[in-house]
C-alpha cells in the first residue's frame, strides 16, 4: 500500500488554558495564549499555502492541550482510529474528532480501555508504522492500533521512548526514509535498518512532511541546514509558544487523505 498524499489538515484552535496543559519533560512557563494564537494561524496558513485544505475541529476551550489534535486519531488511508490518550486529561477531546471525521466519510474506529494511545506517539514510514512506548503509550495501545489497521499497512512495531513525551518528538523521518532523531531519547536498536541523522537541536528531531516539503520549527535553524543540504524543501514556522507546552510541528495537525480510500 503506498501511502495516500495529504489533501486536507486537521486542526483545532488554542484554547485559554493552553498555559495549563499536561507537562512531562518541560518545567512549567508562563505562556502567551495570544502570541500562541498568532503562531498557530501562521502554521495554518503555511499549511494551506503548501496546498492543504484546512479543516477545524470545534473548539474546546475547555481543553489546555486540544490544539495538540494530532494526539487524537491515527488516520491511514481512510480508516481513522480514535485514540485513547494516556493522560486522562485528554480523553474528552477525542470525541468531537471523531464526529468530524465520520462527517467527511473516514470509518471510524476506536482504541478500547484499558489500551493507550497518543497519536504523537505514532511514526508512518512508507507502509511501516512505528509506535513508541512511552509515558503515554502502552504496549496494549500498539497492539490495539496493530489490530486495527490490519493489512492496511505491512506492520507495526514498537520502539522505547524514554527521554521525550512522544515518539516523534524524538524521531520523525525525512520523505527519503532518513530518520531525524534525538538518539538519546530513544532505546537502543529503534531504526536498525534506517540511516539516522542526529538533530543538532532538540526540536529539530520533529519534522512534518507534507508531500516532499519538510515543515521545521524555526527554533532548529541548524537542523533544517542539516536537511536542506540533502536537498529536501524546508519551510520554517515559528511554534515557540506553543513548544513552551512541549508541543512540535507535528502535533499540531493531522493529515488527511483527500478523498478518504
Amino acid at each position: 500500500m503506498t501511502p495516500v498524499p495529504p489533501g486536507a489538515a486537521l486542526l483545532r484552535e488554542v484554547s485559554p488554558q493552553l498555559a495549563d496543559a499536561e507537562l512531562t519533560f518541560r518545567d512549567r512557563e508562563p505562556i502567551d495564549v495570544d502570541r500562541a494564537r498568532a503562531q498557530h494561524a501562521a502554521y495554518a496558513a503555511t499549511l494551506r499555502d503548501l496546498g492543504l485544505r484546512i479543516v477545524r475541529v470545534p473548539p474546546a476551550p475547555e481543553h489546555p492541550d486540544g490544539v495538540f489534535v494530532e494526539d487524537t486519531v491515527v488516520v491511514v488511508g481512510g480508516l481513522a482510529v480514535l485514540c485513547r490518550p494516556g493522560a486522562a486529561t485528554r480523553r474528552r477531546e477525542v470525541a468531537d474528532v471523531g464526529r468530524v471525521l465520520a462527517g467527511l466519510g473516514f470509518e471510524v474506529a476506536v482504541v478500547a480501555a484499558p489500551a493507550h494511545l497518543d497519536g504523537g506517539d505514532v511514526l508512518r514510514i512508507g507502509d511501516e508504522v512505528i509506535v513508541g512506548l512511552s509515558r503515554r503509550t502502552d504496549e496494549a495501545g500498539a497492539a490495539a492500533l496493530r489490530d486495527l489497521l490490519g493489512d492496511r499497512v505491512d506492520g507495526v512495531r514498537t520502539v522505547r521512548v524514554t527521554g521525550s513525551l512522544h515518539l516523534k518528538t524524538a524521531a520523525t523521518a525525512l520523505p527519503d526514509g532518513t530518520i531525524v532523531a534525538v538518539p538519546g531519547w530513544l532505546g537502543p536498536g529503534a531504526f536498525p535498518d534506517r540511516e539516522v541523522l542526529t538533530a543538532p537541536e532538540p526540536p529539530g528531531a520533529n519534522v512534518l512532511l507534507v508531500g516532499d516539503t519538510v515543515v521545521t520549527t524555526a527554533s532548529a535553524p541548524r537542523t533544517r541546514a542539516l536537511i536542506a543540504a540533502r536537498g529536501f524543501e524546508v519551510v520554517p514556522v515559528e511554534v515557540g509558544e506553543l513548544e513552551r507546552a512541549e508541543a512540535g510541528v507535528t502535533c499540531l495537525s493531522v493529515l488527511l487523505p483527500s478523498p478518504p480510500a
